[in-house]
């Protein structure tokens, strides 16, 4: 039943996506290029309203036994997702995205189980999270298809199978923005996405053991250490963090001349490795799956450290 759902969260997404890109346009949300940009021409932004909207509605047209704490899952971040919309078109204050970016951690929070002390500072989480995902969606196809595989895999471990409709929605989705991208999935995308990527991993030590919640933060670490890691240096040189700029290391990888598709093969890539080494590690004891995750992770943080000094435009260009 799952895969029917699967395949129509998928042809509904691009279907969508191709009303979409007409409908954006024509309705104002546009991404004109400018001195930050990795895209020449402008391109319709909202997308992402094709594969919430195909996942949602497949589901709702294939109802199954699935746990309703999976489906408020997939629920709980549409609110964000719509402000993420109002932001795509005309922009909203920085204070008033991250109350509702915290706001909806918290739902996250309290939906998982997390006892009231600590949901506040899980919500803080959630919302870096957010941020985390936002920041990395510049280059075409590289958040959609490491989400993608990424909650594919989600879909296997943990095992939630609800989350498979939302993969192949933005396989589906993927269609329109891999490049040279007809339709970007703007903030109601990208902030929908990171709530996901919270949510899933708030939900995580309450069905895995401490070394499978682990297991699932590995194989975001591309996305997720990019962000992080150019945060940190970003403070530690005094720059203003609030300021937008192209020092992630995607996008300094896309200055030195990789193309979108180059960069984002390596994401997505990096991604599946990562899940699949995860994934076999499962069937080993404990003693043996915890330092094959250090070493794995240990080995990421080692090629992007490479990748910045010997093949990126230096940090501070």
């Amino acid at each position: 039943m799952m895969l029917t759902t699967s395949l129509i969260a998928f042809t509904l997404a691009a279907g969508l996506g191709w009303v979409l890109s007409g409908q954006l346009r024509r309705f104002g949300f546009l991404d004109h290029p400018n001195a930050r940009s990795s895209h020449q021409r402008s391109t319709p932004r909202g997308g992402g309203l094709a594969f919430i909207g195909a996942t949602l509605l497949a589901l709702a047209l294939l109802p199954s036994d699935s746990p309703r704490t999976v489906v408020t899952l997939l629920w709980i971040p549409v609110p964000l997702a719509l402000v993420g919309l109002v932001d795509d078109r005309i922009g909203l204050p920085a204070r008033s995205r991250l109350l509702v970016q915290w706001l909806t951690g918290l739902a996250l929070a309290l939906l998982v189980g997390c006892p009231w002390p600590l949901a506040p500072l899980a919500a803080v989480f959630a919302a870096g999270v957010i941020n985390a995902i936002n920041f990395m969606d510049g280059l075409d196809g590289l958040v959609a298809g490491s989400m993608a595989v990424w909650l594919l895999f989600a879909a296997a471990l943990l095992p939630l199978p609800p989350l498979l409709p939302m993969a192949a929605s933005l396989a589906g989705f993927l269609l329109w923005n891999w490049s040279p991208a007809r339709l970007f999935m703007g903030d109601v995308g990208s902030t929908y996405l990171g709530a996901l990527m919270a949510g899933l991993l708030l939900l995580a030590p309450a069905r895995l053991s401490w070394p499978g919640a682990l297991g699932l933060v590995l194989p975001a670490l591309p996305l997720l250490g990019d962000a992080t890691s150019c945060l940190l240096r970003r403070a530690l040189a005094g720059q203003p963090i609030g300021q937008a700029h192209r020092l992630h290391l995607y996008q300094r990888l896309q200055q030195a001349g990789w193309s979108h598709q180059q960069v984002a093969a390596l994401y997505i890539g990096s991604t599946g490795a990562l899940a699949t080494l995860v994934w076999c590690a499962q069937v080993w004891p404990v003693l043996v799956a915890l330092p094959l995750q250090g070493l794995s992770a240990a080995v990421v943080v080692a090629v992007g450290v490479v990748l910045d000094r010997r093949a990126a435009v230096p940090f501070k260009a």
